[in-house]
């Protein structure tokens, strides 16, 4: 995977990790504190979009299937086993599994909606042959 820190050359153009309404009003030290901590928080979210975009990049060759196929773009079968899957691995996280969910249920109305538009731009295409 790319060294998320140099992924972007304009992000230190555009990004100051320091930035925060709290400076000049903590203790130095505190803030140095804060400063380490949001850096690795800053690295986890980078994480989260790359693995966001591969997850997409593969979503995208199943509505490609799903629309070559004429296939139904959601699949409540898989999207409930997903959501149950996701909400046991929230608990054994310790993460709120609700927030798992919502997090789920959106990505999976994202994937659908691309879904449909894969299927729409098959069918045009289909059309014109």
């Amino acid at each position: 995977m790319t060294e998320l820190n140099n992924a972007h050359p304009d992000d230190a153009e555009t990004y100051d990790p320091s930035a925060s309404s709290l400076a000049g009003q903590v203790d130095a030290s505190v803030m140095e504190e804060l400063l380490s901590i949001r850096s690795s928080i800053d690295n986890i979210d980078a994480t989260l979009v790359f693995l966001l975009a591969e997850r997409f990049k593969a979503t995208q060759k199943v509505g490609v299937l799903k629309a070559t196929h004429k296939l139904p773009a959601g699949d409540p079968g898989r999207e409930a086993a997903q959501i149950a899957r996701l909400r046991r691995l929230a608990e054994e996280a310790h993460l709120d599994p609700a927030f798992a969910e919502k997090f789920l249920n959106f990505i999976i109305s994202e994937v659908i909606r691309h879904h449909e538009a894969i299927a729409e731009d098959h069918q045009a295409s289909a059309a014109k042959a």
